[in-house]
């Protein structure tokens, strides 16, 4: 494998301006600043997959070109301003490379995926500054003259999990030859960052903040204190490396379905619930108080959106005990209430938190995350097992550096013929075995509901 003279993705006479940036770019930007310079990859957001049979090499550059010229989030720069307000330009030219390997004439899809997954891994591994470049790398595979396998990379700043999932569609759609004009009509509404924070600072936006932080403040003061006992040492620096588990279930996903069915909820409620009832069996607790990853696509003009509206929800649930059915049915209710609220300045609620804090009055614990992320693009597929596969299987694949205030993180992941459970976890307050609980009882919970449902 080689690599070849560098091909360049120029963009001229795009869209531009500038502004101040939207609620989900400044706040994805505050969580990856306060992040170690080795962690802070860990918020890109990244896809890779083979073109087969392949694709000429001007063509996948016009369909690049295009995608940039649609969505200004692409070629968009965020600049801190004295205040610690970040201000987003958007630049209507410049040129963004095309990060490209060479296979030898005749290599078949396994040599070109093997050199993909290492490009791919080679540029996600790099953080992006935000203030002077644009948030996304894109890795391509070379094999006789066509593209056999691409990798996209984009920064948290830019783009959430279903904007990726909208920009990928994109992409392949120009490359299949809609023109850019024609998918802008197919994408309306679709709010461009600039409109987003312009309606953010108009008088609907702002009673929707208000309205969304007065919720989060009633609910703040309402849950306990904290969860999971804290640790001896809490005043200290956190020093320890926090594991990562990920539990990989092929029965789930079939399982998580015919619950939600069987209760008229969502599937992602279903985990939610396992989630909630799983975190107040380990902490003692009779309720449970998760922050929730909101996608916020629920205004008509974000639904399209390439851009990140990501947002956190407070999810309460008073009582965890009872039949896990009805545990389900609540948490749906509950979840309902923590996505309408989900849309708001961050900066001027931990403005409000701090001065509630300075005042000594208590506050719930937010330290206990959940991310459904099953909207995503799957990842390449594992290795089979030895007997096919169809076992649940558990394993550590890293450690992460310490993340001051959070308790456990818990992502929910798409993966070939399986549902996958990633959780990373402060081990003062969840040592190994209690993750390892944690993510077996959470898959425990819902086979053992969508067993007692009866035959399918």
């Amino acid at each position: 494998m080689t690599t070849r003279p560098q091909l360049q993705i120029t963009l001229t006479s795009g869209r531009s301006g500038s502004g101040p940036a939207t609620w989900g770019q400044q706040a994805i930007w505050e969580a990856v600043r306060r992040l170690a310079p080795a962690d802070a990859p860990r918020y890109n957001i990244t896809t890779a997959a083979p073109l087969d049979p392949g694709l000429p090499l001007p063509v996948l550059l016009d369909a690049l070109e295009q995608l940039l010229r649609l969505h200004d989030s692409l070629h968009t720069r965020l600049v801190p301003g004295e205040d610690g307000r970040l201000r987003q330009i958007v630049d209507p030219d410049g040129t963004l490379p095309l990060h490209t390997r060479h296979c030898a004439a005749g290599s078949g899809p396994a040599e070109a995926a093997e050199a993909g997954a290492r490009l791919h891994t080679e540029l996600a591994a790099q953080p992006f500054d935000c203030a002077t470049q644009w948030p996304i790398r894109v890795g391509v595979v070379e094999v006789d003259g066509l593209a056999r396998h691409i990798g996209l990379v984009l920064s948290h700043t830019a783009v959430d999990g279903s904007g990726m999932t909208r920009l990928v569609a994109d992409l392949t759609a120009l490359a299949l030859g809609t023109t850019s004009t024609e998918l802008a009509g197919l994408r309306e509404p679709a709010r461009q960052p600039l409109e987003e924070a312009e309606f953010q600072a108009s008088d609907r936006g702002l009673r929707r903040d208000g309205a969304a932080r007065k919720q989060l403040l009633r609910k703040l003061r309402t849950g306990p204190e904290r969860l999971f006992p804290r640790p001896a040492d809490s005043a200290a620096p956190i020093a320890r490396a926090f594991p990562n588990a990920v539990l990989r279930s092929p029965a789930l996903p079939a399982a998580v379905e015919r619950v939600a069915a069987a209760h008229r909820v969502s599937s992602s409620s279903v985990l939610l619930a396992a989630t909630a009832a799983m975190t107040a069996r380990l902490s003692g607790s009779p309720e449970a108080v998760l922050n929730v990853v909101v996608n916020n696509r629920f205004l008509p003009e974000l639904t399209n959106a390439v851009s990140v509206v990501v947002g956190d929800g407070l999810f309460h649930l008073p009582d965890t005990t009872g039949e896990f059915g009805d545990i389900v049915r609540r948490t749906h209710a509950a979840a309902i209430g923590a996505y309408r609220h989900a849309y708001y300045d961050r900066l001027e609620l931990d403005a409000e938190l701090e001065q509630l804090t300075a005042e000594g009055v208590p506050l719930a614990d937010r330290s206990c995350v959940f991310n459904d992320t099953r909207e995503l693009a799957a990842p390449a597929p594992a290795p089979a097992e030895p007997d096919g596969g169809e076992r649940t299987t558990l394993t550590w694949p890293v450690e992460f550096a310490p993340r001051p205030g959070l308790t456990y993180a818990l992502d929910a992941l798409r993966s070939p013929d399986a549902l996958s459970l990633a959780l990373t976890a402060d081990p003062a307050a969840l040592p190994r075995p209690a993750m390892e609980r944690f993510l077996y009882g959470v898959e425990e919970l819902i086979l053992t509901e969508s067993r007692t449902l009866g035959p399918t």
